[in-house]
């Protein structure tokens, strides 16, 4: 999955950072849409596009065309591809962005042609961003659940094995599912550590320079580069085209009646079973505020008020960013199944996960606004005689609400869409609306998990629309 993302989104970070084409800035543009579709809805439209009776499937069969099945690696790989490539996509284009056009143009002018100039050249210059957004890929891809316990069928992946083992062991025996974690994190951490090595041994600095122009592509040529960007990023929104259509469709059990409408499967989530989408907002929502209330005033204290409490503090909030949601969950329920508190079947633990998953992203953007805030600012207001809380509140936050905005959307947007976690913590009746989805599709019944992705994907998007709207707030910016 690593290779092929790699091999998607480098070649599409090229073309639109380098040509200008007709419709290039809708091909630039749309990869960032995939950002907000969850992983589990994202499995759900790819089955019902490629499934043993998707539409994609049956389409082609009345023309003796048969797929193979699209559970096991061949839907697993395909899907992962078409979601992670963004990712890969966004680091290259911004490094290219910044990429000193002369140095390519100097190795031209003594005799390099120009394809050897730019892997002699600006391919070690970029090398970074693109290790850093494979590492990325790779670690998403190693602790994916919901794409995998839904297309694997019984393949051994880390994740699937993990999370079955924590359900058959439930919280009085946690040998195996301790085990099995912890050669999640081995080979994360291992990761981390190789791409670390290898960026090292090198020097990729650019001081100053000036980025290429988009060189115009015409006629054939520009339909040359833009069909094969088009049909890359066409595919990757099928699952939206999908989520929609299938939210409005009949359906009999798990036969889907395409072509024959209806709101029931709406009415269902509004109406007859609306606790999903509740606890959803509910439990996001408290834990959308915890993280960023917290990661403001603990990023202000590690910047501006560092000693070796603070430092561990900073390196303590980092490490969810090395593990899984399927390890975390495991680690929740390890921590608190009993003892003085606890909390195992509760809302409260579903709130400590989404907080202890998603906090990271609050304190990494926190930091890097407060290292950007001079001291002489807040010394001035406590020499005047402003106490240090008031200057924080009166001085201090109003110049991070930039990026405490953006981190608060950005929170919001995958603490709601969360699983791994989650489903390894929630009892009955505190399902969310992802849990909701993943347990309708294991029933066959797409139908309503369509009509449930269907407002999760509107409860992610309207936040977004609105904060870009409204107060310039540019989400994928941050990621």
């Amino acid at each position: 999955v690593t290779v092929i993302c790699t091999l998607i989104g480098v070649p599409l970070a090229y073309v639109t950072a380098r040509y200008s084409f007709r419709g290039k800035a809708l091909i630039a543009l749309l990869p960032l849409i995939t950002l907000v579709i969850p992983e589990v809805i994202a499995a759900q439209t790819w089955l019902m596009m490629l499934g043993n009776n998707g539409l994609i499937t049956k389409f082609l069969r009345e023309f003796g065309i048969r797929l193979p099945s699209f559970y096991g690696w061949f839907g697993l790989i395909t899907s992962m591809s078409f979601i992670y490539y963004t990712y890969v996509y966004i680091g290259t284009v911004a490094a290219i962005g910044k990429f000193d056009v002369q140095l390519e143009e100097a190795a031209q002018s003594l005799g390099t042609p120009p394809g050897r100039a730019r892997l002699k050249v600006m391919l070690p210059v970029i090398l970074p961003a693109i290790l850093a957004s494979a590492l990325l890929v790779f670690t998403m891809t190693v602790g994916n659940f919901a794409i995998s316990i839904i297309l694997s069928h019984g393949m051994p992946l880390l994740s699937v094995a993990t999370y079955q083992a924590a359900v058959s062991e439930g919280t009085t025996s946690i040998t195996m599912q301790s085990t099995l974690a912890s050669v999640s994190v081995l080979i994360v951490m291992s990761v981390l550590f190789l791409n670390r090595w290898i960026v090292s041994r090198g020097r990729y600095e650019i001081v100053q320079g000036r980025g290429a122009r988009p060189v115009p592509l015409e006629g054939l040529r520009g339909l040359m580069v833009a069909a094969p960007a088009g049909l890359v990023v066409a595919i990757s929104l099928l699952p939206l085209v999908t989520i929609a259509l299938g939210a409005f469709t009949k359906a009999r059990g798990p036969v889907m009646q395409w072509g024959t409408w209806t709101f029931e499967n709406l009415e269902r989530v509004f109406v007859t079973a609306p606790g999903p989408l509740l606890n959803s907002l509910l439990y996001a929502g408290i834990a959308t505020f915890i993280s960023i209330a917290f990661s403001a005033v603990v990023s202000y204290l590690v910047v501006k008020k560092p000693n070796v409490l603070t430092t561990w503090v900073d390196y303590i909030s980092a490490i969810p960013l090395a593990l899984s949601g399927t390890v975390l969950g495991v680690g929740l329920l390890a921590a608190f199944n009993g003892g003085w508190l606890p909390l195992t079947g509760t809302s409260a633990i579903i709130v400590m996960a989404y907080v202890v998953r998603r906090m990271p992203f609050g304190m990494r953007n926190a930091q890097a606004t407060l290292h950007n805030i001079p001291n002489s600012i807040e010394e001035a207001s406590i020499s005047l005689g402003s106490p240090p809380v008031r200057t924080f509140f009166r001085v201090v936050l109003p110049i991070m609400l930039p990026a405490v905005a953006s981190a608060t959307i950005l929170t919001w947007t995958t603490t709601v869409a969360e699983l791994s976690a989650s489903i390894l913590v929630y009892s009955g009746g505190r399902e969310t609306l992802p849990i909701q989805i993943f347990r309708l599709i294991d029933s066959g019944l797409m139908a309503y998990a369509s009509a449930y992705g269907l407002v999760l994907v509107a409860v992610i998007l309207i936040p977004v629309i609105l904060a870009n709207r409204l107060f310039g707030i540019d989400v994928f910016s941050s990621k």
